[in-house]
């Protein structure tokens, strides 16, 4: 008889476990003859050394596929555990890009959305330009955590310019924090809908993922990162550039932003515009062009951007 301790790590163990531990139990059916006890993230595996050695092997892909479809239903476990297989069996999901909480799959719904994610695998720094409602940035956000999850890249970089329809950070109430989140929420809200909120809130604590306003971009540089500007037709034509030259090697970059909503100073030219007229032909860099036709939002939301164009 041996005894081992087996740390669960990467994935919230609850996950794995199940409420009352029902998951580990039905685990444990395809093990009799060993002994499982669970605290925490910890396994206790009494037994004979060759079933425990199995067993690892059967948790391992278990907690891989849970960090790669964020998801173990019964069935999952069943599939899994009679496969001979040593690694994940992955199915084509067609447009999908990422799994997404509770298992829900991410995907590019619309032509245009395919051509960003198309060109985002094709070119290390793509424009994606379009009205409110088309998923671009909802796509991008999806794109980079694909990319980490792939070990394509060490780290995801968000950031927007801190400009919103007139408002003045000064007037606003709290610390600077407090001042910034509000701007930032949206990146929080699609990276909440595609990592489990434990493991984004480690992320977020170990740097892995950086949410930051466009003025902490200032004088570094962006190695082996998926990097994201949004909103950036309210950036200058000077933070654009300060932006756009923070690329270090092995580092993607998308810029995302709404050429019909700008919210600058009558007097300043948008960077987002200046950077498309100028950059369109540079080999490397895409431009992607979304449409009312690809808004994805309340079916209202395209009889408004339409009525505000013709206006």
């Amino acid at each position: 008889m041996q005894e081992k301790i087996i740390e669960i790590t990467g994935i919230s163990p609850m996950d794995l476990f199940g409420v009352n531990d029902q998951k580990l139990k039905l685990i444990g059916n395809y093990f009799p003859k060993l002994k499982l006890i669970a605290r925490g993230n910890i396994i206790k595996v009494i037994g004979d050394p060759a079933l425990i050695e199995e067993f690892e092997k059967k948790l391992s892909l278990l907690t891989a596929y849970i960090g790669e479809f964020n998801s173990l239903t019964e069935n999952n476990i069943e599939t899994l555990m009679l496969k001979e297989t040593e690694s994940i069996p992955f199915k084509d999901f067609g447009d999908t890009i990422v799994h997404g909480v509770r298992g829900n799959l991410i995907k590019a719904r619309t032509a245009n959305q395919r051509k960003l994610v198309k060109a985002s695998v094709e070119n290390d720094m793509v424009f994606a330009i379009g009205p409110a409602g088309t998923g671009k940035t909802y796509t991008a956000v999806a794109l980079a955590v694909r990319a980490l999850k792939n070990k394509e890249v060490r780290r995801i970089v968000l950031t927007r310019p801190a400009v919103e329809a007139g408002e003045n950070l000064g007037f606003l109430p709290g610390d600077l924090k407090e001042k910034l989140d509000p701007y930032l929420q949206p990146l929080y809200d699609g990276l909440r809908d595609m990592i489990p909120t434990e493991k984004l809130l480690e992320y977020v604590e170990n740097g892995v993922i950086e949410i930051a306003p466009l003025a902490f971009m200032r004088g570094r540089t962006l190695d082996n990162a998926f990097v994201i500007l949004d909103e950036a037709q309210n950036t200058t034509v000077n933070q654009m550039k300060m932006f756009l030259t923070r690329m270090g090697r092995h580092a993607k970059f998308v810029i995302t932003g709404d050429h019909t909503q700008i919210d600058l100073p009558k007097n300043q030219k948008s960077g987002l515009t200046y950077a498309v007229d100028r950059l369109e032909s540079v080999e490397g860099i895409d431009i992607v062009k979304l449409t009312t036709s690809d808004v994805i939002r309340h079916h209202l939301v395209k009889k408004i951007i339409d009525a505000f164009q013709e206006d």
